[in-house]
């Protein structure tokens, strides 16, 4: 039988919701045996041949986040082989230890792993880390694999409440400076900390490269003011 997209998925509403069990049990899990799945929701893709910005255009089917069916290339190296997640312009770099993925009715029961991996654009090790995640789903149990078949989910971090206040201070200074010829500020304002935690959920969001950091509105207006 060959695969068909089901009905339901072009009504307006629908949404591809699965749970970490369901992706690993079900679709990677059949995908790996050579079943065919009933919906053609998920697709093969190399995603390390392209930007991560540019998968949500080629996945089946997701408005926040992506799903593909990868076949892993592996690397020779030390330790034996391992994946390789580099692309032309930037590489997949992991970030803490895998994570199990447990059957809900039975915990016990290991049904695969998930590996969590941040994108960095440039060459390894001092890319810069963009906001573009991956969530890398592997079965746990090897002997049925017939290929090194992985299921990933890409999408974006969510943006904290703090660097959208950041954002609007930079606008509202844009703005102040505009209206009064009679001050010059260096725009950006190079080498301006505005605090640890700020700069860091700026790194997260945008990259460490995205642009320089701002003074706060109020040491701007003490420094610059008329």
């Amino acid at each position: 039988m060959e695969n068909i997209i089901s009905p339901e998925i072009i009504l307006p509403g629908f949404r591809f919701l699965p749970t970490e069990e369901e992706l690993v049990n079900y679709y990677l899990k059949e995908t790996v045996l050579g079943k065919n799945l009933y919906c053609d929701i998920i697709g093969f893709l190399n995603i390390y041949n392209h930007y991560p910005w540019d998968l949500p255009g080629m996945a089946k089917i997701g408005e926040r986040e992506w799903y593909f069916f990868v076949q892993r290339d592996t690397r020779s190296g030390h330790g034996g082989k391992k994946p390789n997640r580099t692309t032309e312009r930037g590489y997949w770099k992991a970030t803490g230890s895998d994570r199990q993925i447990r059957r809900l009715t039975e915990p016990k029961i290991i049904l695969g792993l998930r590996k969590t991996l941040v994108f960095y654009t440039g060459k390894a090790p001092n890319g810069n880390r963009t906001d573009w995640v991956m969530n890398e789903y592997r079965l746990s149990d090897t002997s049925i694999l017939r290929e090194d078949i992985v299921l990933c989910k890409i999408y974006r971090k969510a943006t904290s409440l703090r660097v959208f206040e950041q954002r609007a201070e930079e606008q509202a200074l844009s703005s102040y400076v505009a209206q009064n010829n009679n001050i010059t500020v260096p725009l950006p304002l190079q080498h301006h900390d505005y605090g640890t935690n700020m700069a860091q959920a700026d790194s997260d969001e945008h990259g460490p490269s995205s642009y320089s950091a701002w003074t706060t509105m109020t040491e701007c207006f003490t420094q610059y003011g008329p």
